[in-house]
């Protein structure tokens, strides 16, 4: 190695951080989706764009990816922490719940695309193994496009946003035993011994899964809960990080896939309090790797092949996305999506998956799937995925107007979204406790949020919905649907926790109610002018009660004390309230009685 050589991909790390840095927010303040920008830069700065010129051009080596391999890794990262916040997204009891949209709908749109697509592959002369494998790769979905394209516009919590889920979930499961049986079909072996090296294959995926998912009940959440309970957050980022790709690593070994592996550490962790804490801690990782994914399936588009087949080519994805639709839309139909939604669902899954670049390169390196088939196909995989965001936008404007004019009605259920209305309580000691106590008395609906990560143990042992968290880290509290909330209240006894979290919550959401606990009035009057619509200083409910004590000690009238408090509590309140505000939706008496005292 040279003394001035440079370190193992530090020009395509650095060349990839200023995209995603500074070319792609310049695209989106122009109304470009990032998933297409990533998806049309790679295309550009990669190997069969700038990068292939870089022989003849030197120079164009400094701003191009001249091997798409050399950025593969990080993309295949970028799948695994996906699939892991997929996993976040669900637990067995919401899978369960969920098993006749998954295995109902998602089992009927594989079945019948593979169907469909096969029938066409082989009417077109391919042969039997080839036109089986194409019909298997062409039904997927892609999970990582469709997915942000969802959470970009808030739609998982609608119904087509469950219905959505459901059927990439399933895919996302038949993607293990589809490399399972390409895997055994490049064996080459007999009828019976085929079934036999099939079923050994399905029973060690099986065990290996269950064995991996138990353990890491017993494992996982009594680790988190040590590493919480020192309220260090670099080693709660490393946790995160170690669960995520330590089972992903464990089922890769197991010769199952990584992504699986990663969707079942997230599906661990979604049954414990920890769950909102380590997706917003991911986040960011998520987001970037992510976009690396996006940036390597551009790279693998050669728009050169166009000129080869200048018809073939978009004939097949638009022949692609139209079949497909109409198979998704009936479907979406029949699990009870309107008119509209189905037609907007219908073109939203309608593309080729990112597993297909996995899939179709084992069947090529098992010689099941000829080279030029392979190319061919994983060109229009990528352009279909390429026109998605575009497709989508246009689905979304159709079925607008088609439920417009026939009448919006889903009748699918909402599966695990949370009702409107609920009060988040952060602060989860004594006194947000008997906040809690008082919410349910009134059966006002109620989330708890604690640093404390024995608390929030405590808490929901005894049946409350409690988290771990911060709550001065608002993107937290949006986690928790702080959109769909009806009143926050801040019972932190950190003065300088409550004033972030005040200001955060409000520039979030304008319009909630924000209750907050106050060290002094000195505090109380920061927080108001943060934007809390309501603030009780603890010393002068202390104060209060110290008086009221001594004068109730010195003989004077019951009522007269009770009246002279209540005079001078209002008056050193009106004194740090802002005179007109009314921002909250919470009942008045419902707020007088969640006053600390």
């Amino acid at each position: 190695m040279s003394e001035h050589a440079a370190p193992p991909f530090l020009s395509e790390a650095i060349l990839f951080l200023v995209l995603a840095g500074v070319l792609i927010p310049l695209l989106e303040k122009r109304s470009i989706n990032p998933v297409l920008g990533f998806l049309a830069v790679g295309t550009l700065v990669g190997p069969f764009g700038l990068g292939g010129l870089a022989d003849d051009f030197p120079a164009l080596a400094y701003v191009s990816f001249t091997r798409s391999e050399h950025v593969a890794t990080f993309a295949e990262l970028g799948v695994i922490f996906l699939m892991f916040t997929i996993g976040l997204e669900m637990s067995v009891e919401r899978l369960w719940a969920m098993r006749r949209q998954v295995f109902g709908g998602g089992g009927a749109q594989v079945l019948l695309s593979t169907v469909a697509i096969t029938l066409i592959a082989a009417a077109w002369g391919h042969a039997l193994e080839a036109a089986v494998i194409l019909g298997l790769v062409l039904a997927f979905s892609s999970t990582a496009v469709v997915m942000q394209l969802l959470s970009q516009r808030r739609d998982l919590g609608t119904p087509l946003g469950q219905a959505s889920f459901s059927i990439l979930l399933f895919q996302d499961l038949a993607v293990v035993p589809l490399l399972v049986l390409i895997g055994v079909m490049g064996q080459k072996a007999s009828a019976d011994g085929f079934v036999t090296l099939l079923a050994i294959a399905a029973l060690k995926g099986v065990l290996t899964v269950a064995a991996i998912y138990l353990l890491g009940r017993r494992v996982v959440r009594p680790m988190f809960g040590h590493l919480a309970s020192t309220r260090a957050p670099d080693t709660f980022t490393a946790l995160t990080l170690l669960a995520s790709l330590g089972v992903a690593a464990l089922t890769w070994a197991a010769g199952l896939s990584m992504a699986m592996g990663a969707m079942l550490a997230g599906l661990i962790i979604a049954e414990t309090e920890f769950r909102h804490e380590v997706e917003v801690t991911i986040e960011p990782f998520k987001g970037l790797l992510m976009g690396l994914f996006f940036m390597s399936v551009g790279m693998g588009i050669d728009l050169r092949a166009l000129l080869d087949h200048p018809l073939m080519v978009p004939l097949s994805v638009v022949g692609l996305m139209l079949l497909k639709g109409v198979i998704l839309f009936v479907l979406l139909r029949v699990m009870g999506l309107s008119w509209g939604r189905s037609t907007e669902g219908g073109i939203l899954l309608s593309q080729g998956g990112e597993f297909a670049f996995i899939v179709i390169g084992v069947a090529m390196h098992t010689d099941l799937l000829p080279e030029p088939i392979g190319h061919f196909m994983l060109l229009v995989v990528g352009l279909s995925m390429l026109a998605t965001p575009v497709a989508s936008r246009f689905g979304r404007i159709l079925g607008d107007r088609i439920d417009e004019r026939l009448g919006r009605h889903d009748t699918v259920d909402e599966i695990g979204v949370p009702a409107e209305g609920h009060v988040i309580v952060a602060g989860g000691g004594r006194v947000g406790e008997m906040i809690g106590q008082m919410l349910a008395r009134h059966r006002l609906p109620h989330i708890a949020l604690d640093s404390d990560a024995k608390l929030v143990e405590r808490l929901r042992k005894r049946g409350v919905d409690a988290y771990y968290g911060d709550a001065s880290r608002p993107e937290l509290l949006r986690r928790l649907k702080l959109d769909q909330a009806r009143a926050v209240i801040l019972t932190m006894a950190d003065e300088a926790a409550v004033s972030r979290a005040v200001g955060g919550i409000r520039r979030l959401a304008p319009e909630i109610c924000i209750v907050a606990r106050a060290r002094d009035e000195a505090h109380a009057m920061t927080l108001r002018h943060k934007g809390a619509d309501a603030v009780i200083p603890e010393t002068l409910e202390t104060g209060l009660q110290l008086a009221g004590a001594t004068l109730g000690r010195l003989g004077i009238d019951e009522d007269r004390v009770r009246q002279s408090l209540e005079d001078e509590r209002m008056q050193r309140i009106e004194h740090v309230a802002e005179p007109g505000s009314n921002r909250g939706t919470m009942p008045a008496d419902d707020l007088a009685e969640a006053r600390p005292t």
